[in-house]
């Protein structure tokens, strides 16, 4: 097996995915084609604007960058400004035209062609990046898996798949990448509108637009503080009936939790670490802090 010193990274950036999806997560669902149509407007394009520096520099955390390519049509305004700051982070752009009937440019079928063609001709590859939330990567993340590469996912909040991310080895979204701040929708315009339009039959789209924004494919997705603590309690009771030992190690625990669901981040939580994580739970757990070896176990 390769050792973790010798780890060699492929990068496969969906690049219309991850900016439309980013300007929807900051602008409102489904804005992104509404406003296409009348000409975006500059200051939400800033607002919602990716930070690729983020995104490559925390992949290059799992190894040596072998390659990193990014599939997009890049003479679209939206696209061209990133280009200066790709080409800087040595990063292939692959050019992709839309189809004139559907305007969707086929990055799903080119990038995952090119990411199995690559895992063939590159065999020393041993983890692969997919930056991309789309539900159509599911199949090529689950080939990596078969051909013994690593799987590290990153999508958007409100526009990632569910099942994309139980196919990685490891799903983040991209809010919780170091140095990217997380995402806060304005509370203030919806209140307003509850205020001036107090008819019942104008409330219901107003509750799914303010919902909680995370990992779609699921109609009403759990409060993920809750989520979280269930998904600890079944990895310490996992542990316990695995490894018939009350004290389990922390790195064990949340090695087992991101098993289980590889979305899982305390620091999207809230959280500086996992043991800052675990304090807030002692409702449900136990902690040994008293040595260096930090330890943990359910009540």
């Amino acid at each position: 097996m390769t050792e973790p010193a010798h780890t060699r990274v492929a990068v496969y950036l969906d690049f219309d995915n991850i900016v439309i999806s980013r300007y929807d997560q900051v602008n409102g669902r489904s804005s992104f084609q509404r406003d296409k149509q009348k000409g975006l407007d500059e200051d939400k394009l800033q607002r919602a604007t990716v930070d690729v520096g983020a995104i490559i520099d925390f992949a290059s955390s799992f190894g040596t960058l072998v390659l990193t390519r990014a599939y997009a049509d890049w003479s679209a305004d939206v696209n061209a400004g990133y280009r200066g700051q790709l080409v800087g982070r040595a990063v292939d752009l692959v050019q992709l035209f839309p189809a004139a009937a559907y305007g969707k440019n086929g990055a799903d079928i080119r990038l995952a062609v090119d990411a199995v063609e690559d895992m063939f001709r590159l065999p020393d590859l041993t983890h692969v990046v997919i930056v991309a939330g789309d539900s159509d990567y599911i199949a090529l993340a689950q080939r990596c898996k078969r051909l013994g590469r690593y799987v590290v996912g990153i999508g958007v909040a409100g526009s990632s798949s569910r099942s994309l991310a139980a196919a990685c080895d490891e799903f983040l979204i991209y809010d919780a990448l170091p140095g990217v701040p997380v995402f806060e929708p304005p509370e203030a315009p919806a209140a307003e509108e509850e205020e001036s339009e107090p008819a019942p039959k104008k409330r219901a789209p107003r509750r799914r637009a303010t919902r909680p924004q995370t990992i779609d494919d699921d109609p009403e997705p759990p409060d993920p503080q809750i989520a979280a603590t269930a998904l600890l309690t079944r990895a310490l009771q996992i542990g316990l009936e695995k490894d018939d030992a009350d004290w389990l190690h922390n790195s064990a625990v949340k090695a087992q939790m991101k098993r289980m669901d590889p979305s899982f981040s305390e620091k999207s939580l809230g959280f500086k670490s996992f043991s800052d994580f675990l304090r807030s739970r002692t409702e449900v757990v136990e902690l040994d802090e008293s040595s260096t070896t930090r330890l943990v176990r359910l009540k």
